[in-house]
């Protein structure tokens, strides 16, 4: 098994666990990012307009499960 499918088998079982409580769950305006409801900014972007509409919450989750991640992350650096 590659190394893309093992990523793409992480990304989908995290967007299901996320999917499952996704009120708890806001898309940044700047990056289309998920983030935790309550965070000021965001942590890609550092952007501070959000969407909060939970269908958009899910779409967006929908859509990043599908395709390969594209930001780059403090745990990339590590």
């Amino acid at each position: 098994m590659s190394d893309d499918s093992d990523a793409m088998k992480k990304r989908k079982a995290a967007a299901k666990k996320i999917l499952a409580r996704a009120e708890f769950y806001k898309v940044c305006e700047g990056c289309e990012s998920v983030i935790i409801f309550d965070s000021a900014f965001c942590p890609v972007c550092n952007g501070y307009r959000f969407d909060d509409d939970l269908r958009r919450v899910k779409h967006t989750i929908e859509e990043l499960a599908k395709r390969e991640q594209s930001s780059i992350l403090p745990s990339d650096f590590a």
